[in-house]
């Protein structure tokens, strides 16, 4: 694969062979985050665990300390008392039948969904639409919830989700190019240490086997796992 001159200038210095410790990887990614536009810094752990099995399944939501950077639009569907305290909490998007239908239609405009327990029967019909764009609201990750204000809060605030794929590898953005490193570093050990306690019973060996970050238009660099947590 032929590697274009930006690539080839950005890769200057990093062994791609190295594990580095935490805050050197976060330095050497930042000095390469040069496009135009504030850079996401991302988030590559690689997991001893088969999704395939019900047991080995990796899935929560962290605070992050520093913030994602990034706006999050919040979808959230309820009725009454609780539509208003979601919308006084900054919620985006609030309904109930009508937001069912805007979806159904193709109209998403939210990033994060949340629901509350009574809504979920009428949620349930967008399991097709929300499932595969990883929308679907989770009573295990506090999206189906009475505490919509809390719910609304924490997604706004830079709670992150996270969900192991299918090859056992768990993605995440935490935080902008422009963060200083010490909040890069912070955002990135919170996240890990969440992955970490939600190890499934089922998983054996290693199970936090590798971790790489990198920038949005930038190259990966490979961290020594023992450096995250």
């Amino acid at each position: 694969m032929k590697i274009g001159k930006r690539l080839k200038k950005v890769r200057e210095g990093i062994n791609r062979e190295k594990l580095y410790p935490l805050d050197e990887a976060v330095k050497l990614i930042k000095e390469r985050a040069v496009a135009k536009f504030d850079e996401t810094i991302e988030v590559a752990i690689n997991l001893g665990v088969d999704p395939r099995h019900a047991d080995q399944m990796v899935r929560g939501v962290v605070m992050l300390p520093n913030g994602t950077g990034r706006t999050v639009r919040v979808g959230v569907f309820a009725r009454g008392a609780k539509a208003d305290d979601a919308v006084g909490a900054g919620a985006d998007v609030v309904g109930a039948e009508d937001l069912v239908e805007k979806v159904q239609a193709g109209t998403i405009e939210f990033d994060r969904c949340i629901a509350t327990p009574d809504m979920m029967p009428l949620v349930g019909r967008l399991g097709k639409i929300l499932g595969p764009r990883g929308l679907m609201p989770n009573p295990k990750i506090g999206t189906v919830t009475m505490d919509v204000i809390g719910a609304v809060r924490a997604a706004k605030g830079g709670s992150v989700e996270f969900r192991v794929e299918k090859a056992g590898i768990v993605q995440a953005g935490v935080g902008k190019a422009s963060f200083a490193a010490d909040k890069l570093v912070q955002n990135i050990k919170a996240l890990a240490d969440a992955v970490a306690k939600a190890k499934p019973a089922g998983a054996k060996g290693t199970y936090i086997q590798r971790v790489a970050v990198s920038s949005t238009m930038g190259p990966g660099v490979k961290v020594e796992p023992g450096t995250v947590l």
